[in-house]
């Protein structure tokens, strides 16, 4: 007979849905499954806890070799719980729009002729992605607290994906201006700084076209802590809000 036989290992999935209130208590963070359940429409529960450990990790890192003061990982809290929150709101209404009563047939199809327009679906396929997520970081620039996009840069040294300069995990100042013009150096050896030019259009994922800034400070989670435009008011600040207060003079 044919069948599924001798599994090692099983699970089940409900329409449950639940959230920790809060992701921190003292030493104790919360991520992924342990913060956050909920039905596995659009499979986000994935893509969620990866974003929450890749939010935690440089920050706990920072915090455990003495660079960031602790109240660095009340942010991850203060990031993370709305972002899990539109997620679970969200597969409670794809789990609604599966039933199969007259009135929730007549609202699936309502949201299926939306979905055939094209603002409705680029936004809702932003948000079935992660790609919308906007951290409130302040005013500012529109790219302030969101994902950086993955730029094709032109250097000194040949051309180069701004994704490629995240791969060791530090911060980076991406300088878009005259090249050496933003002076780092109490966080030279925390904050990676790059000289590099772009001719092309800023689209982001829900937001449309921005404008092009001169320079963008992005975290190790590729997310934008700064973004100057024609101003670096704002840089020394950031630096020291994410990436601790600055060296002192050798």
């Amino acid at each position: 007979d044919f069948g599924v036989h001798s599994p090692t290992w099983l699970s089940r999935f409900t329409d449950m849905t639940r959230q920790a209130a809060a992701y921190r208590d003292r030493r104790v963070l919360l991520a992924g499954d342990a913060a956050h359940v909920h039905p596995p429409m659009g499979g986000q529960g994935l893509n969620i806890g990866v974003q929450d450990a890749v939010n935690l990790g440089w920050k706990l890192a920072q915090v455990i070799k003495g660079i960031s003061p602790e109240s660095l990982l009340d942010s991850y809290h203060a990031e993370r719980h709305p972002v899990a929150a539109r997620v679970l709101r969200n597969t409670m209404a794809q789990v609604a729009l599966r039933r199969t009563d007259d009135r929730s047939k007549a609202l699936a199809d309502t949201v299926a002729e939306l979905l055939g327009m094209d603002e409705p679906r680029k936004k809702i396929a932003a948000e079935m992605s992660g790609l919308c997520v906007h951290y409130d970081l302040g005013e500012g620039h529109p790219l302030l607290g969101r994902r950086m996009p993955d730029l094709d840069l032109t250097t000194a040294g040949g051309p180069l994906r701004v994704f490629t300069l995240l791969h060791d995990a530090r911060p980076v100042l991406l300088n878009l201006g005259e090249p050496g013009r933003l002076n780092i150096a109490p966080w030279a050896e925390r904050v990676r700084q790059i000289d590099a030019g772009y001719a092309g259009i800023w689209d982001l994922p829900a937001l449309g076209s921005v404008v092009a800034p001169d320079a963008v400070l992005i975290r190790p989670d590729g997310y934008v802590a700064w973004a100057g435009a024609g101003t670096q008011r704002g840089l020394v600040d950031a630096l020291t809000t994410w990436f601790g207060p600055p060296a002192a003079a050798g």
